[in-house]
């Protein structure tokens, strides 16, 4: 999926990844290769005082992004990313306060998500700090009986028109940013140990 000759990040399996974690991304380098990079989940514009700003931005809203002032530059420069999970965890509310996790995933191969991607400097200590956010969209019919809302699923075919590696107009981007079919997705239910992020092995995705 990459290009072969880009260094291949190391990093250790998670089941259970929190905002502000690293996350596997894809990228469009400046010589119009596809990269993988592990950034911050949580964008952090460049004009950020510290990092407290990426708890807010993990996700965000596909209908209104480009105008929030933390989100606007990166569209504006066309920092689009691909952020690659194989599924994610979302909680339906039963009775109230009483909640139940459930894992999603793709049907066939991994989850692919439309995201953006930041540059930001640490005034302190001088570090680079690449982040990214995965833009939402509203549910599809299966995502509907759990949440309002659902990240941007790209089908493998977007990938080039979402990375810039294929010319796009922004409408056309704009139109990438919907629900998945209802086909694409399996939903099952998890254990509440999902629920705290200390937990991090794969018995979190079995099915009870």
């Amino acid at each position: 999926m990459f290009d072969a000759a880009a260094p291949s990040p190391n990093f250790e399996a998670d089941w259970n990844k929190p905002p502000t974690a690293p996350m596997l991304v894809a990228i469009r380098s400046e010589d119009g290769k596809r990269i993988p990079k592990m950034m911050r989940w949580g964008l952090l514009p460049h004009w950020a005082k510290d990092e407290k700003l990426s708890y807010s931005t993990f996700n965000a809203r596909s209908e209104d992004f480009t105008s929030k002032p933390a989100l606007r530059d990166a569209w504006k420069h066309g920092q689009r990313c691909l952020v690659v999970t194989d599924g994610f965890y979302e909680w339906k509310k039963i009775t109230g306060k009483e909640k139940q996790p459930y894992a999603i995933a793709m049907t066939d191969g991994m989850m692919t998500r439309a995201g953006l991607w930041s540059r930001w400097k640490d005034p302190k200590s001088g570090d680079e700090v690449l982040s990214c956010t995965v833009l939402t969209c509203g549910p599809n019919d299966v995502m509907a009986e759990l949440h309002d809302r659902m990240p941007v699923i790209l089908a493998d075919n977007d990938w080039p028109k979402w990375l810039g590696e294929e010319a796009a107009t922004d409408d056309q981007l704009f139109a990438l940013l919907k629900p998945c079919s209802d086909d694409a997705l399996k939903i099952w239910l998890v254990g509440e140990a999902v629920g705290n992020v200390k937990n991090t092995g794969p018995q979190l995705a079995i099915p009870v």
